[in-house]
């Protein structure tokens, strides 16, 4: 990557809904309700830069029935599947050599099946390669990922909006990853600004709703136990996103309603 400023009209970010799962709020956040039923979306998001573009998670992929048959029976959900991500593409007419790769917020099923269709390198830390291959997220990675190029990255960045360590994917600032292992131990949070006064922050699995911002509601502790890595440095690093300046949207992975006012690609 170079270290050419990108001019804002030439950094796009879109939605790509690839479908959603049903969970009670009870299990999502504290406080949440059983008869509060929650659709977990499954999104990935594509980042236009002109120096080649990259999708956020991958979402739902064309084998995704086949994905949820490996999950444990606990973790299965009712779902939707719609079009991939790869498909969401091509209806576009999207030039698929103008993309970079995929940065994975972190390696669990519903952020990865959409690899299945996606033949472009994987850009994940060593931490969260290391994680999976512990056996301690699902198979689905494993099998998702076979064959694809993985291009592990390092911290190798100043501190950004808080956080201790950063790497600065184009050179110039628009797409900026940090660290956020608690969830998983190679989580990240990856930060993108459109323009000045429009700036995101995707933060993946570190909280499931947009609750957890604006309420500080963790997950109720049995999610804690079940889901999370490091519960205490979840807490820590949602404070850290938390206290982002206000024109930075906070973009849970799987809220729909933190999508909302990000065009479909193609719309």
């Amino acid at each position: 990557m170079t270290n050419k400023d990108a001019s804002p009209a030439e950094i796009k970010v879109f939605q790509l809904p690839t479908g959603s799962y049903e969970t009670p709020a009870a299990l999502a956040f504290q406080g949440g309700r059983f008869r509060d039923r929650r659709q977990f979306a499954a999104t990935a998001v594509l980042v236009r830069h002109p120096q080649g573009d990259v999708l956020v998670d991958a979402g739902f992929g064309a084998h995704a029935e086949e994905h949820i048959r490996m999950l444990p029976a606990f973790r299965r959900s009712p779902h939707h599947l719609g079009a991939t991500a790869s498909e969401q593409l091509d209806a576009a007419g999207y030039d698929r050599s103008r993309l970079l790769g995929v940065i994975l917020t972190h390696s669990h099923w519903d952020h990865v099946s959409g690899l299945d269709s996606l033949d472009v390198p994987v850009l994940v830390t060593p931490e969260e390669l290391r994680y999976a291959a512990g056996g301690h997220g699902d198979r689905v990675f494993g099998r998702v990922v076979a064959g694809h190029d993985v291009r592990p990255y390092a911290f190798d960045g100043p501190p950004h909006l808080g956080f201790p360590a950063s790497h600065d994917l184009h050179g110039d600032g628009s797409v900026v990853i940090v660290p956020a292992p608690g969830h998983t131990t190679g989580s990240v949070v990856v930060l993108v600004t459109e323009r000045p006064d429009r700036r995101f922050a995707f933060v993946g699995d570190l909280t499931w709703q947009l609750d957890g911002i604006t309420h500080g509601a963790q997950r109720p502790l049995l999610m804690r136990l079940l889901a999370d890595s490091d519960p205490a440095r979840v807490r820590q690093d949602l404070a850290r996103v938390s206290a982002l300046p206000p024109d930075v949207r906070i973009v849970p992975a799987h809220d729909a309603r933190g999508y909302e006012g990000i065009p479909l690609l193609g719309a």
